[in-house]
């Protein structure tokens, strides 16, 4: 089980595919706010509400200079056809071998009817556009998360 990073220490790098098999790394959006939302599966209720609630409010984020960036082990493949069947707008990024998901922490030992496992905690980084952690929500609701970051953007852009 990994730990999620520490607030105000420097966010850890990474290089993942899109849904294009394009390579995406946190380097590429230096001087930008970027949101990190990890999530279990493509396509299952809560991951298609959070998806879809980020997509809806995708044009504030780009107001507030900032991008939102899906993390899943599903692979490109499974991205494109939630991407297509959704309408979403945030990037998806693959990472089947959980790499990137345990170096943030969001890879955790969780239950199911008794049964435990290892899978992807529903979480979020924020990362601010110096590439510092500037806040975390180590477990997410889905719901009405995409205008709680939304909201803690802002109250961060205030400040400065």
């Amino acid at each position: 089980m990994s730990k999620m990073p520490e607030i105000g220490s420097k966010a850890p790098s990474f290089t993942l595919p899109d849904a294009g098999e394009k390579p995406v790394k946190l380097e590429d959006f230096r001087g930008k706010w970027v949101v990190l939302y990890f999530y279990p599966k493509d396509n299952t209720s809560g991951c298609t509400t959070e998806a879809l609630e980020f997509t809806a409010a995708i044009d504030n984020f780009k107001k507030l200079n900032a991008v939102v960036l899906g993390v899943s082990p599903d692979s490109c493949k499974s991205h494109v056809k939630f991407i297509e069947k959704q309408g979403l707008k945030v990037l998806l990024l693959s990472d089947p071998a959980h790499e990137m998901i345990e170096k943030y922490g969001a890879w955790q030992e969780k239950s199911m009817y008794g049964r435990k496992y290892m899978g992807v905690q529903r979480s979020t980084v924020l990362v601010d556009p110096e590439g510092v952690v500037k806040y975390i929500w180590p477990k997410v609701k889905a719901r009405g998360h995409a205008a709680a970051v939304e909201q803690k953007i802002n109250a961060f852009s205030m400040k400065k």
